[in-house]
């Protein structure tokens, strides 16, 4: 692990060479990843305190893909090699450093060090990149939401360390404290996020350029789900008294947020609402621990980072051409861009969770678990399911049918770089279908 560190750390060397270099270099790097022999059962390739397991590769080799579709998606600002390129070049190097160490970190403080430490690159790069004045306000949403919940888990992490005399996942004993078990997952909760903590998350991701939209829904959102699958090992006595509070609370907030998903006439806003009620089932079957439900999880979570970046990229598209994000200005879209109306049928029935995609599996397992741990959830989850089919379609039919507006006229196509970029998102979330056998397996 310590050589796959190495060769980020001096990629940042090559920024000065230009964003090309860069990115066949990460290419590289992710593609070699991508052939490692992973322990089923513990962390392997351990080097100075960085290892892997089977639920950390998967989330380095998505944050690895989605910084290379990164860069696929914001060539406008690379282009003439400009410092503000180079800039945000040496920004989403650094986020991916910061990423690759949270993901394979065995100890608990490395690991939150790093977890707390991606977040300044994230908001690096919506004041820096952002489109509107009110980024600033954005930012500052989101470090506080963030900075908040921060300080209880790092005194958790110190008692911990008082009480097992080790910062070792795999070495930590069994705690059962009821104020240690809110201290330690009150920081997840905010960075997935759950319901009544989500405030951050549209405000940062309709100020944020295409860049930090991606990675924030891509990577970002999956920290939260990965930390609580760690520490929910060694607070099992505890979680399983209290853990009915936030999956109540996730499920009737991930309703009540599909229905503020068909008020909403900004699409970029829909689509990170529709963020939160994924999230909230991911949280909804970490919280039942059992198998069911952290494979669902794991599966949705990687699903989810691939449809959600390709959504925001489509979005993005249209915003470059006809400068607005309100449906009520995009509509009729087929008639402009018709190549495009493929490409979002493809995303937003993923969205839905239809058939060939992986975010179908992940759901399956997470209404077998839910259902499994109470019946009496069935009818929030056929509510949550139904809502997300609605908005989605919602978001369809508004956007691509309808009249088209006069003043809107785009003469500039889509090329081949952005239909790539979109296929790239596609394709792993529906080939990955083929092998959940070997995912469920591995959980």
């Amino acid at each position: 692990m310590l050589g796959y560190l190495f060769y980020l750390v001096f990629s940042l060397g090559l920024v000065s060479l230009g964003v090309w270099v860069v990115y066949w270099s990460l290419a590289l790097m992710v593609g070699m990843f991508m052939f490692n022999s992973v322990n089923l059962f513990l962390f392997s390739g351990m080097s100075m305190g960085l290892g892997v397991d089977v639920i950390s590769f998967g989330l380095i080799v998505l944050s690895g893909w989605v910084s290379l579709l990164m860069f696929k998606a914001s060539s406008k600002i690379f282009y003439g090699f400009s410092m503000s390129g180079v800039l945000m070049i040496f920004n989403n190097l650094c986020m991916l450093i910061m990423l690759f160490l949270t993901f394979s970190s065995a100890s608990i403080i490395n690991f939150y060090i790093f977890f707390e430490g991606s977040m300044i690159f994230v908001l690096m790069l919506i004041v820096g990149w952002g489109y509107q004045p009110e980024r600033v306000q954005a930012g500052i949403y989101m470090i506080f939401y963030t900075l908040f919940v921060s300080l209880p888990m790092l005194l958790g992490i110190m008692f911990i360390y008082d009480s097992s005399k080790s910062m070792m996942f795999s070495m930590v004993g069994s705690l059962d404290l009821s104020i240690l078990y809110v201290m330690m997952i009150m920081a997840f909760l905010v960075k997935m996020p759950m319901y009544a903590v989500h405030l951050w998350l549209p405000k940062a991701h309709v100020e944020a350029p295409v860049a930090g939209s991606m990675i924030l829904a891509g990577v970002m959102l999956k920290l939260g789900g990965y930390g609580l699958i760690r520490v929910m090992k060694f607070m099992i006595g505890v979680s399983s008294k209290f853990n009915f509070v936030w999956v109540i609370v996730s499920l009737m907030g991930g309703v009540y947020v599909s229905l503020i998903c068909f008020r909403q006439i900004d699409m970029k806003l829909l689509i990170a609402c529709s963020s939160v009620v994924h999230m909230s089932l991911v949280l909804g079957g970490i919280m039942t621990l059992n198998f069911w439900g952290i494979s669902g999880s794991y599966i949705l979570m990687i699903g989810h980072g691939l449809c959600s970046s390709g959504l925001f990229v489509l979005v993005n598209l249209v915003y470059e051409r006809l400068g607005s994000r309100s449906l009520m200005f995009n509509k009729g879209l087929i008639n402009l861009m018709p190549g495009l109306t493929l490409w979002w049928f493809l995303m937003v029935s993923s969205n839905m969770a239809s058939p060939l995609s992986i975010n179908l599996l992940g759901e399956i397992s997470l209404l077998i678990s839910l259902v499994g741990w109470s019946s009496s959830l069935i009818f929030i989850l056929s509510l949550i399911s139904f809502f997300s089919a609605g908005y989605s379609l919602f978001l369809f039919s508004f956007s691509q049918h309808g009249k088209i507006l006069k003043s809107s006229f785009s003469l500039m196509l889509v090329n081949s770089r952005e239909y790539l970029l979109l296929f790239l998102h596609w394709f792993p979330l529906n080939i990955l279908f083929m092998g959940m056998d070997l995912l469920n397996l591995c959980i």
